[in-house]
């Protein structure tokens, strides 16, 4: 079997709930370096709340979340990213007002150390850094093919390419690890092939491991090594595509019916 990689991130036990809704129980799973790995389930399974609690916007009941070998599970989402973990969201928070180019360059925050003295002035430290910062980001336009598109106010873009600035902004910390929910949600086909073509440059380039959140399984057994099925907020199923596409459980509580090979 091919080597997954190291471990970069170790989900343990996570329940979740809201009231007398169970949202997560006792789900535990790990990514590797170089993998993608989808989560599937029907809707309302709890796939959106694994996320938040892996990036920090909730704090589960019980369990812990594990990047790098460090206890993350009570630190705040802006320390999460300061340690390398990025993600997008269903419903897409750009800065909408502003252009392509300066969406991603306020992702770069994180990479500010100058005051507002030298950037008042800017010069010196504060000229080095913005320099640093805008080559960091022109290397994500280049590779997410936005170069066309680089100062068009966000706005003025279709949904499509708004996905792909999301997917930008994410990259624009230098993630160690990118959550992705839903990033081909409404999007047309020729859309979808590029969104999967995007994240797949980015785990073999950038060796980043990726867990996506995606309901096109054509998709998904496209482009992840390995898929965590939920349902009802417990994981039922963990495995290669080939495996989970054929599991009873997943079958009767997800897909209806056994994918084809074809």
């Amino acid at each position: 079997m091919q080597s997954r990689g190291e471990l970069k991130l170790k989900v343990e036990k996570l329940s979740l709930s809201f009231g007398s809704v169970q949202a997560l129980l006792d789900v535990s799973f790990d990514l590797y370096e170089d993998e993608i790995l989808a989560l599937i389930g029907p809707n309302g399974a709890g796939k959106t709340s694994l996320l938040n609690c892996i990036s920090g916007f909730y704090h589960p009941d019980r369990g812990s979340v594990f990047f790098n070998n460090q206890d993350i599970s009570r630190l705040s989402p802006s320390k999460r990213a300061k340690l390398g973990m990025s993600r997008t969201f269903q419903n897409i928070e750009l800065y909408t007002g502003l252009t392509v180019l300066d969406n991603l360059m306020a992702a770069r925050h994180i990479y500010i150390s100058y005051g507002p003295m030298a950037g008042s002035f800017f010069f010196g430290r504060a000229r080095r850094e913005e320099i640093e910062n805008r080559r960091v980001v022109e290397k994500i336009i280049d590779l997410l093919e936005m170069e066309e598109i680089r100062y068009k106010v966000v706005e003025s873009l279709p949904y499509g390419l708004r996905k792909r600035v999301d997917l930008g902004r994410a990259l624009a910390l230098e993630p160690k690890v990118l959550l992705l929910d839903e990033p081909m949600a409404g999007m047309n086909v020729e859309e979808k092939e590029d969104m999967a073509r995007f994240i797949l440059d980015i785990q073999e380039l950038k060796h980043i491991p990726v867990i996506i959140v995606e309901h096109d399984m054509g998709v998904v057994m496209d482009i992840s090594q390995r898929v965590v099925v939920l349902d009802f907020g417990k994981k039922i199923a963990e495995g290669t595509p080939a495996d989970v596409k054929r599991s009873e459980k997943v079958i009767k509580a997800y897909l209806g019916k056994e994918l084809s090979d074809t």
